[in-house]
């Protein structure tokens, strides 16, 4: 971890870099962004944020991490976090300049996100579903205690935080679905036979085309559990071309009933955009409770 910005620069880049031009970049609503440019034209991306905001960085660097150690699929390099003295934390990471979509490009990203699902989970994280550390999904935070049990771990970690945050949304119908819902989940949710690394917050403005043309993943809120999550994701906001998912579900070993799964793991995202943006998202929130839990 670095404690200055130019400190961090000068070490990677060497002694004489310096920043020669600062370029905010707008789409993000979590953190600050801009494109830095050295001196000498290397372009960088950064995320800026409150001071005490770094663990949110330093969990996004984790995330990436994991990504990129599959070898699977592309994300960006983290090449710094770290704190400055003016007062902001900050996430360096190389530039994505985006080349020109190659024919297959829907194809390839659901090929390789099957992969990265797939793909060998590192020894020291060989502990159930969750990840080493708490992250965010959004603004919002993440909590990756560690379970045995994805059910339990669905139930823990993303549903019950959620509705207790959004408790001054829902009615007493509302309420009583919810408990209903925890308390008959296994009815609805199945065991994965392991689990995945996954995404976690895979919506259509979290891909990006790399340098190689083809789909980059970014902006990750990673841990360990169904890949299902992820693919339920995509659908929440729009979807993603028919050709991702035709070969994503070819590739993968996605267990029958998928569809009758995926609104469960999306009620995590909505209770959350409820509790970050408000009423808007309460609508969908009841009709999933009321789906699953009619009363």
């Amino acid at each position: 971890m670095f404690y200055s910005l130019d400190d961090a620069i000068r070490e990677i880049f060497g002694a004489d870099a310096r920043i020669a031009d600062k370029t905010r970049v707008f789409g993000g609503d979590a953190n600050d962004s801009f494109r830095l440019t050295l001196k000498d034209g290397t372009g960088l991306f950064m995320k800026t944020n409150t001071g005490p905001m770094l663990s949110s960085f330093q969990a996004e660097a984790e995330g990436l991490s994991a990504i990129a150690q599959t070898g699977k699929i592309g994300t960006p390099k983290v090449l710094a976090i770290g704190t400055d003295p003016g007062g902001f934390s900050f996430l360096l990471q190389e530039l994505l300049v985006s080349g020109q979509k190659i024919r297959d490009y829907w194809e390839t990203l659901g090929a390789e996100l099957a992969a990265m699902h797939r793909a060998p989970i590192p020894p020291e994280n060989r502990k159930g579903f969750g990840f080493a550390a708490d992250n965010f999904i959004g603004a919002g935070k993440q909590i990756n205690t560690w379970h045995a049990s994805w059910i339990d771990f669905f139930r823990d970690c993303r549903l019950i935080p959620q509705l207790r945050a959004a408790d001054g949304y829902l009615d007493k119908k509302d309420r009583t679905r919810a408990v209903s819902l925890l308390d008959h989940l296994d009815r609805y949710l199945i065991e994965p036979a392991a689990p995945s690394l996954i995404h976690g917050d895979l919506w259509g403005g979290n891909v990006m085309t790399g340098p190689d043309g083809k789909a980059w993943i970014i902006d990750p809120a990673a841990y360990y559990g169904h890949p299902e999550a992820d693919i339920a994701m995509t659908e929440l906001f729009g979807g993603f071309a028919q050709p991702f998912y035709r070969t994503y579900f070819s590739c993968a070993d996605t267990p029958p009933g998928y569809s009758d799964r995926k609104d469960l793991y999306n009620l995590y995202h909505l209770l959350n955009h409820l509790n970050l943006f408000g009423t808007g998202y309460l609508a969908p929130v009841q009709r999933i409770l009321r789906r699953y839990a009619p009363v």
